[in-house]
């Protein structure tokens, strides 16, 4: 007898529907799965007899094919599990196929018949509810995040039993409760900081308008910790960015497997070896890195020089499209990448304390940051430098505005934002493309006469005169004016610091 049941694949960050069919004929005992499985979908017949007999029924000594249809998608993974024997027990008599209507299933199925959570539950329930299936059978540890998606019955199980019983009509077992999550609270301030207003305002400029930004400084300048800081002043995730990003990690599997979803900014912080599989994305087939796992969020580069080139010069189309186009032999990827750089560097290779206590010669501090390519400062829109401080301006130093407060006034420079560029759908000053650029952010005269200046004395290039438009335009929004005026674009140019130094 010929049975069929939906289960999904996830390519990428998304997932796409699969068709299970089970075809068990009298013959000679031979189980054969088909549909370009890999060998993880392959084992699956070891654990998927043992799980039927575990759960009360007898497996068929028949000819047993299993198709994964269309046939010429690559299937990955433990989730066919459960719908592969649903299917046998479906074929054999032992299941019914109408009792939930349109459905589909994934899991992975443990030899004592229990039902094991399995990554990427929230993208198969956003695929099902754009192809119209209504229900989704789940293992209760992925309830949590398959409940997320609006409009889709969600039915955990906790065994196959249990599985089969809801596809004969009996009622769904109770949901488990609610796991009790223990959120970790960041007390990380940015009143933390003691001194370096000008950078503070670099970070508060850089969240307003979503700005990528490189700071460089001797070390204990307080560098890392700004950054580690620059999460807690963004504005928080809207219901939308929730559900993109929490689908980003559950692909990836970092999701906690009854906890709740990613409901604060992405905060990554790659190690300076990491390869460009690892920070991009590749592999085959093509897997999201480090640049889609902080979409939404912050990707922190410590130490930015020490990166290896090749790996620094891959940010470039992320940085520039907000998306990673991926090409292998095994597949094409293409997954998001929308995040905000933001990366710290020491001014010379030995990290010496101050420049006049620097042991390097300027043709080494130049050699170390010239390691930095034009092409790619370009894409960065602030230059901070951190002086080193000492000791009395250290302890005299007033503590700022907190993270709360700084927060507060990013979110209403945001929010103007939002409204200036709703027609166009831009949301950040950052994003904001090149003629759309002249459109929504005017230049007056004088300040086209400053910038006209800055290009011809500093060596600024065209990219880089349109990104010190976007932040002057920031610089305006934070101050709740209607128009550019000169001096926003006078304190944009001051952070270009690496344009004037490679000028010189």
């Amino acid at each position: 007898m010929l049975a069929h049941v939906m289960s999904a694949a996830v390519l990428g960050v998304e997932a796409v529907l699969v068709r299970v069919e089970v075809d068990v004929v009298s013959g000679l005992p031979q189980y054969a799965t088909v549909g370009l499985p890999d060998s993880a979908v392959r084992e699956s017949r070891e654990r998927v007899r043992s799980a039927i007999r575990s759960a009360g029924f007898k497996f068929p000594d028949d000819r047993i094919t299993v198709n994964l249809a269309p046939a010429d998608i690559r299937k990955e993974g433990a989730a066919f599990d459960l719908p592969i024997a649903l299917g046998i027990l479906t074929a054999i008599g032992c299941a019914r196929r109408d009792a939930l209507g349109a459905f589909a299933v994934v899991g992975e199925l443990a030899l004592d018949g229990q039902v094991q959570a399995v990554r990427g539950a929230l993208a198969v329930g956003l695929a099902c509810r754009r192809r119209g299936v209504a229900t989704l059978l789940v293992p209760r540890d992925n309830a949590a995040e398959a409940t997320a998606v609006a409009g889709m019955r969600v039915v955990a199980v906790g065994t196959l039993g249990d599985a089969v019983a809801v596809l004969n009509g009996e009622p769904p077992p109770p949901p488990p409760p609610a796991p009790a999550v223990e959120r970790v609270v960041d007390d990380a301030d940015l009143s933390d900081v003691r001194g370096q207003a000008h950078a503070k305002r670099a970070l508060e400029i850089a969240a307003a308008g979503g700005h990528n930004a490189l700071m460089i400084g001797p070390p204990g300048t307080g560098k890392t910790m700004l950054a580690r800081r620059l999460a807690a002043i963004l504005p928080p995730l809207s219901q939308d960015e929730v559900l993109e990003v929490s689908t980003i990690w559950s692909v990836a599997g970092l999701l906690q497997r009854r906890g709740a979803l990613v409901d604060t900014r992405p905060f990554r912080a790659p190690h300076h070896t990491v390869s460009v599989s690892g920070l991009i994305g590749g592999g085959s087939p093509p897997r999201p890195g480090e640049v889609t796992l902080a979409h939404r969020g912050v990707l922190f580069l410590d130490e930015l020089p020490e990166f290896q080139q090749h790996v620094l010069e891959s940010l470039r189309q992320p940085l520039e499209d907000g998306r990673v186009a991926i090409a292998r032999s095994r597949g094409l990827g293409d997954f998001p990448a929308c995040f905000q750089l933001v990366a710290a560097a020491n001014p010379c290779r030995r990290g010496c304390p101050a420049l006049d206590r620097c042991v390097c010669t300027p043709a080494e501090r130049d050699r170390y940051l010239g390691r930095l390519s034009g092409p790619l400062l370009d894409r960065i829109d602030l230059h901070v430098e951190l002086p080193a401080l000492e000791g009395a301006e250290y302890a005299g130093a007033p503590p700022g505005d907190d993270s709360a407060t700084v927060r507060a006034r990013v979110a209403r420079a945001r929010e103007r934002q939002r409204a200036r560029g709703a027609a166009a759908a831009v949301r950040l000053n950052a994003e904001i493309a090149g003629r759309l650029l002249r459109r929504l952010c005017p230049i007056p005269a004088e300040a086209q006469r400053l910038l006209a200046a800055a290009m011809t004395r500093l060596g600024l290039s065209a990219r880089g005169h349109d990104r010190v438009v976007r932040v002057a335009r920031t610089i305006a929004d934070l101050a709740g004016a209607e128009a550019i005026a000169a001096e926003h674009c006078a304190e944009a140019l001051q952070y270009r610091g690496l344009d004037r130094r490679w000028r010189a």
